[in-house]
């Protein structure tokens, strides 16, 4: 008798058990997503550069620092003032690179290597406002005695208004894609319901022509800067309604 009311009484507990857990269960399970369409969506928008960047640098070699040093300030002095004389503002010559490195003996496996005299590097970055000069400016500065003329970067200086064209080039885009995906599903399209942009996709503008030339070539030196694209890459989510 005492082992049947155990009996019930375990059998009771565990339906009471059950009864607990089942609403618990229902509620941990997962509800059904949202329909959405996800499209890609890609604006285009060409753009004419306004200012262009040139760099240039002066490298001298001598027995001491001082030597070197002297030398390229000299040559730099003769460069800083061809640019004034171009036209260019002193607040658009910027010294972007200035070292100073050892100049050893070529290195030899039988002798130790063996120390030379100095040199000395003094880059400059130059911001051109007026395109039309860029072949004089670079002519000017060969004359002058630069050394090097890395390469010419036509810019945008404002971005901001043609890449919101794109934006809105690639809104649409995603739309119309969409539109033809939910026609083909037999689907309606709903409202937007988030947007993320690629931000690595839409590059600078920084169109390069390189204009390095031995004096003997600084006669004349034809700069073209086009034009070039912005691109701007957008992924849209979408409600549908079956």
């Amino acid at each position: 008798m005492a082992t049947s009311k155990v009996a019930v009484a375990l059998i009771s507990a565990f339906a009471a058990t059950a009864a607990f857990c089942v609403p618990a269960a229902r509620s941990q399970q997962p509800q059904a997503p949202e329909a959405r369409l996800v499209v890609i969506g890609e604006g285009t928008v060409r753009v004419t550069p306004d200012y262009a960047q040139i760099v240039s640098s002066v490298t001298t070699r001598a027995k001491t620092v001082k030597e070197a040093s002297d030398g390229n300030a000299r040559i730099m002095a003769a460069a800083n003032s061809a640019l004034l004389q171009s036209g260019i503002a002193q607040r658009d010559i910027r010294t972007s690179r200035f070292s100073v490195q050892p100049v050893y003996t070529p290195p030899d496996p039988h002798t130790e290597p063996k120390l030379t005299g100095y040199g000395v590097t003094n880059q400059v970055t130059i911001n051109v406002r007026d395109l039309d000069k860029i072949g004089e400016i670079l002519d000017r500065l060969i004359t002058a005695g630069v050394t090097s003329v890395g390469g010419v970067s036509f810019l945008v200086s404002d971005q901001s208004k043609a890449l919101d064209e794109g934006r809105a080039a690639a809104m649409a885009d995603a739309r119309r894609k969409a539109e033809i995906y939910a026609h083909a599903s037999q689907l309606r399209l709903g409202e937007v319901a988030w947007v993320t942009e690629d931000p690595g996709f839409a590059p600078s503008v920084a169109m390069r022509a390189t204009a390095a030339a031995p004096p003997a070539m600084a006669t004349s030196i034809p700069i073209a800067p086009g034009e070039d694209t912005l691109r701007v890459r957008i992924t849209v989510g979408f409600a549908v309604v079956r």
